[in-house]
């Protein structure tokens, strides 16, 4: 068992898949399993966030399994540690590649996965649910790539328009100084554009760095309505409890990489009223089907995943694979090309009560985007 300690937490990441280590991928294929690869940070600043989705994909796979995968092929995860940084990622997608793993799944982070992208583009390797919003992954069109969550264009939008509904007009945006930071502000510095304003300033946090001092000293002086963040969640914390320190009264908005759990228990009392853009249901109301079925597979498998943000957004990612996995199944045999098209085949459809649309000329099968807020005591309200 790979472990993974964070704080007060440990974690297991990806159990039955890592048992697959030096056995060959090639040959448990053969055998009738169906290998996906996923680089994800599972130590490190960022761990929680691959720890976490890996765990909620896992949940859904392992009982998937249980009753008998798909066209009796089980579906298994092997996990490889990335610690969210690109370079280490392009060498896991490398070794995964080569170890012919059906498809690459849940991939953290926009940097390492614009790292992947030339590898499994050059080898037609399907690369499905990566959690990033980063339009450079959409456009232009890949035929490979699936994505489950909205963009971060689409939650930035919701950002701006609920802020300056609120007449909040003076918005500033801290981001993380990479692809994902600079999509994020991308998606903010439009959002504002259509409404004839701009950022009253920006500033920068280095990825895997809780070093703000540069950006509290400039975006505190500039007194906005608002902070827009576009990090992952220890520099966001840092900034939000450096930021007050210095003076700052205003609001503090994330969209949903920063990984809403983690960012609440980083934060603890002091993420009350910080607010995170969702792209997945709340998983904590069982009002909505996907979320029953989430939180009933949890207490199924004896209750050892939180749900969580990160945790929902896994389990629904290997919801929505296993459904490409079923109409590829109905097509005669599983292969990668009758999986694209049997993914593509989806069309218009209501999952698990989540809708979502895939056609031949889209793969991005979600615009879902809604608002949540940390209460201050670990939980988050929507």
């Amino acid at each position: 068992m790979n472990q993974t300690v964070l704080g007060r937490r440990q974690f297991s990441v990806g159990m039955g898949a890592v048992a697959l280590g030096g056995f060959g991928l090639a040959r448990a294929q053969g055998e009738g399993r169906i290998v996906l690869g996923q680089s994800a940070a599972f130590t490190g600043p960022a761990a929680q966030l691959g720890v976490q989705f890996n765990q909620g994909a896992k949940l859904f796979f392992d009982q998937l399994n249980a009753q008998g995968g798909v066209g009796k092929r089980m579906v298994e995860i092997r996990t490889m540690d990335d610690g969210y940084e690109p370079d280490r990622c392009a060498e896991n997608t490398r070794k995964l590649i080569a170890d012919e793993v059906f498809a690459l799944f849940g991939y953290i982070g926009t940097p390492t996965s614009l790292a992947a992208l030339p590898l499994f583009t050059k080898e037609k390797v399907p690369f499905f649910g990566p959690f990033t919003g980063a339009e450079a992954l959409r456009q232009p069109f890949n035929r490979l790539i699936f994505h489950v969550r909205a963009s971060y264009y689409d939650e930035t939008a919701l950002i701006v328009r609920q802020l300056t509904n609120l007449g909040l007009k003076k918005i500033a945006v801290f981001y993380q100084n990479d692809a994902y930071g600079k999509a994020g502000l991308d998606g903010v510095t439009r959002a504002l554009a259509e409404l004839k304003l701009a950022p009253v300033a920006t500033a920068t946090v280095e990825r895997n760095s809780t070093d703000v001092k540069a950006a509290v000293d400039k975006l505190v002086p500039a007194t906005p309505d608002a902070v827009v963040q576009i990090a992952a969640y220890a520099g966001s914390a840092a900034f939000v409890r450096a930021a007050r320190k210095a003076g700052f009264g205003g609001t503090f908005y994330n969209v949903s990489f920063v990984g809403t759990q983690a960012l609440a228990d980083e934060l603890g009392k002091d993420g009350a009223g910080v607010v995170v853009s969702q792209v997945v249901p709340s998983p904590y109301q069982p009002s909505r089907q996907i979320t029953r079925e989430f939180l009933e597979a949890i207490k199924k498998g004896g209750d050892k995943v939180q749900p969580n943000y990160s945790s929902m957004e896994g389990y629904l990612a290997a919801r929505v694979f296993t459904e490409g996995l079923r109409q590829a199944q109905a097509s005669g045999k599983i292969t990668r090309e009758s999986f694209i098209t049997g993914t593509e085949s989806i069309g218009n459809q209501v999952i698990s009560g989540f809708p979502v649309s895939f056609s031949a000329t889209s793969h991005a099968a979600s615009k879902f985007v809604e608002m949540s807020m940390l209460t201050g005591d670990g939980r988050v309200r929507t």
